[in-house]
């Protein structure tokens, strides 16, 4: 990381998940703003506002005629006007390390952490990356841009995460996954894990009818990382391939398991960066009735415009 790039800030987005027909059913293309805004939008306005100068979008070379004519080419007008850097990615199944073979039959890629790894010719600065169909709201854009801002080449494996509530990031539609956090006096993360099908109760949260503690630190997928993370992520995706013997149509390399991994063989360090913001996500179809509802809300507590890159 160069002295130049260190103080430049990108924003990664993984879309690669979008369907390859768009329209109905692809959630990370419904329009929950009064404008036909989608979660997405936000997103991007907030990590501007927040100072990021990049922009990198992580999709399928399959779709990337329909993604530009439906998101890319709206949102390179408005980074252009703004000064912002707009770059693809691309992440593919057959992207895979030297040697390793395609399993017969696999169809999906390869999760979250592959997904990362195609941004290694791109990303030369700090960098955040965030799910397409989730909103995290301005708290915790600004939280890590100001941290990512005090990296420096002495300290290359310091990350931080956007630290949420586990009961402000539940759906009432349905159970979600989370990377439930061990926290130490510190801030900084001891531990993470995925944990799947995590419901709202009247009392909290489940998961597999375990209580969870509802006010726990959870991630959403929002890490502030530095260029050098690449590297070890690439290492990491080529022992993914050496132990995925008998399961290799459904493994999935992710980011959350991987760093968790890091954690515990001591090898990077994580702050957390707590944010009080409400997520807002389309998990369910039944769920965008409320997330339209509460975009209406912050539009008419000015927290944005009805029209959103309006003077951008």
């Amino acid at each position: 990381m160069s002295d130049t790039d260190k103080n430049r800030t990108a924003l990664v987005i993984m879309a690669a998940g979008i369907g390859s027909r768009f329209g109905g059913g692809i959630k990370q293309l419904e329009p929950v703003g009064p404008s036909g805004e989608i979660i997405m939008d936000y997103s991007i306005y907030d990590a501007i506002e927040a100072g990021f100068e990049k922009i990198v979008f992580i999709i399928r070379r399959d779709i990337e005629k329909d993604f530009r004519e439906a998101i890319g080419n709206r949102i390179e007008a408005v980074c252009k006007r703004a000064g912002i850097e707009v770059a693809y990615a691309f992440q593919s199944l057959e992207d895979i390390p030297q040697g390793a073979k395609v399993p017969d039959k696999r169809e999906k890629p390869w999760g979250t952490g592959q997904a990362v790894l195609c941004c290694k010719d791109i990303i030369k600065e700090p960098f955040v990356v965030i799910n397409a169909d989730d909103y995290y709201g301005k708290e915790a854009f600004v939280k890590l841009h100001a941290f990512l801002q005090t990296m420096s080449k002495q300290e290359p494996y310091r990350f931080c995460m956007a630290g949420f509530i586990l009961k402000n990031t539940l759906s009432d539609n349905g159970g979600v996954t989370r990377g439930i956090c061990k926290v130490n006096d510190e801030g900084y993360l001891t531990d993470i894990r995925e944990t799947r099908g995590i419901e709202k109760t009247k009392d909290g949260a489940v998961a597999n009818q375990v209580p969870i503690d509802a006010n726990c630190h959870v991630s959403m997928n929002m890490w502030g990382l530095t260029p050098e993370f690449i590297g070890l992520l690439e290492q990491g995706f080529e022992e993914f391939f050496q132990n995925i013997q008998g399961n290799e149509l459904e493994a999935e390399f992710l980011l959350p398991t991987f760093i968790g991994r890091l954690l515990r063989e001591g090898k990077v360090t994580v702050k957390v960066l707590e944010t009080a913001d409400k997520w807002f996500g389309v998990t369910y179809k039944e769920d965008k009735p409320a997330v339209a509802e509460a975009f209406r809300r912050l539009i008419a507590e000015q927290v944005y415009r009805e029209n959103l890159f309006e003077n951008m």
